[in-house]
């Protein structure tokens, strides 16, 4: 039983953190880096929202309620990294602290649908008949959140070595580190066989 649960949560944490599929690490680099420690709160619910949706549209996936063709997935996945890079691009970082939480936290929960949309298909694959899916997700989710608290840890402990110790100027972190992820994403989305 704890075998499962332990191989689940491992499964999810592997998915956020598998080197060949980092897409998902790019996503929460853009959505942290605009932070502090002192925003771990705020941090931390926009990563849970991202959970959710990711949840929800394996879910959805799972249970047969939504089926979305891979090769569209696949190329708005590097959209939403690119959407929230170039939005911390051009507002310095501050709008996504300004923002109402409103739009910015259904904007993460709608992004956290298309990034589950990815995996759905690979996950019903490690499903049997047998097994309790709601319980499965649900330990799968728990993996994913971990990963995603020690990659928003690393991003926030980063800046803050970078500001503090290299005076690293806090706009000019935003929009180096940014700039980076567009500089990654964009062969990403031209690569993309929707639109190849």
């Amino acid at each position: 039983m704890f075998d499962n649960f332990w191989f689940n949560v491992q499964y999810g944490i592997n998915h956020v953190l598998d080197i060949n599929a980092y897409d998902h690490v790019l996503f929460l680099i853009v959505l942290t880096v605009p932070y502090l420690f002192k925003d771990w709160k705020r941090v931390l619910l926009l990563v849970s929202m991202f959970t959710l949706g990711h949840t929800l549209s394996l879910v959805l996936s799972v249970y047969g309620i939504i089926t979305v063709k891979a090769q569209l997935v696949e190329f708005l996945i590097p959209i939403t990294i690119l959407i929230v890079a170039l939005f911390n691009v051009f507002t310095s970082g501050k709008g996504a602290q300004k923002e109402k939480v409103g739009i910015l936290f259904l904007s993460t929960l709608f992004f956290g649908l298309i990034h589950g949309l990815g995996f759905a298909r690979e996950f019903k694959m490690l499903l049997s008949d047998s097994d309790n899916k709601l319980i499965l997700l649900l330990e799968f989710a728990l993996g994913i959140e971990l990963a995603q608290i020690i990659i928003v840890f690393a991003v926030l402990l980063l800046g803050y070595i970078m500001q503090t110790v290299f005076r690293f100027n806090k706009r000019d972190w935003i929009m180096v580190i940014s700039a980076i992820v567009v500089g990654l994403v964009i062969p990403m989305i031209l690569n993309s066989e929707f639109i190849a």
